[in-house]
């Protein structure tokens, strides 16, 4: 039996990790995350606290499994948005050509000209900072991007046969579109998709840590990272298990989307 790629496996096996500490949390912590205690403040740690408590006498493993939680379905919902708008916006902009490609793709290329995490500053501005403020503006900022690469899909199949075949036969625009020329978009969005889950976890946790994400006390990885400056000679877990969990989840994601691109990019499986 052939074993799986080792970036599949590590990659695989971090994601796997974190989507059960999601899900866990979603449902259970072995102490309530949002429960304050002053007399087991900043309490290092221990047998009771494996992770330590922060200056609310919060215990710290129960906040990070709750802001997975948060983290985890924030990145699902802005991928999500992202991937049917920029589709939409790609498939019928890609096919339909003329004028009517030049202006979406015009306001497209206008709107990449923008840092992603600039644009959802900006709209955050407009929106309000709150969990479903973060998803509307990182979705619209990661829109163009998908948007663009679907289009570059539609456009190298348009001319084919068995596009021209179903013309023949009579199909219509619509129909086309949907029956054969988006399924073979599946494969480069299911790679975009990986990574920018990555892109999206990293934008909330900087959001959050700026204070334009989830209003505390409800805990994510960045508003606990910046929570923690106060603290960082007296209490280092404070910041440490935070970022460990944002780069070990990055680090899986990238390794996963490398395993997935090798996987279904033909130019790449003939490489190796």
């Amino acid at each position: 039996m052939k074993l799986p790629a080792p970036n599949a496996l590590v990659g695989g096996t971090l994601i796997a990790i974190l989507l059960a500490a999601a899900g866990t949390g979603a449902l259970w912590t072995p102490y309530d995350p949002l429960k304050l205690s002053f007399r087991e403040k900043l309490v290092a740690p221990n047998a009771l606290h494996w992770l330590g408590t922060d200056e609310f006498g919060r215990d710290v493993l129960s906040r990070l499994m709750a802001g997975a939680a948060t983290s985890v379905w924030i990145s699902i919902l802005t991928v999500t948005l992202a991937v049917v708008m920029g589709t939409t916006i790609g498939l019928f902009s890609g096919y339909m050509r003329g004028w009517t490609d030049r202006v979406i793709m015009a306001f497209n290329d206008a709107l990449l000209a923008f840092p992603g995490i600039l644009l959802a500053l900006g709209l955050l501005a407009v929106l309000g900072a709150n969990k479903y403020g973060i998803i509307v503006a990182l979705g619209i900022a990661y829109t163009p991007s998908v948007a663009r690469v679907v289009r570059g899909t539609v456009l190298s199949l348009r001319e084919r046969e068995f596009i021209a075949a179903s013309r023949v036969m009579g199909n219509g625009e619509g129909f086309t579109m949907l029956r054969h020329i988006l399924p073979n978009c599946i494969a480069p969005l299911t790679v975009l998709a990986t990574s920018m889950f990555g892109y999206v976890l990293l934008a909330e946790s900087a959001l959050s840590f700026l204070g334009l994400g989830v209003p505390p006390p409800a805990p994510t990885w960045g508003n606990m990272l910046a929570g923690s400056r106060p603290y960082i000679d007296q209490a280092a877990w404070l910041g440490i298990f935070p970022g460990l969990c944002i780069s070990l989840t990055l680090l899986g994601i990238n390794l996963l989307g490398d395993a997935l691109r090798d996987k279904l990019d033909p130019r790449m499986r003939g490489s190796r």
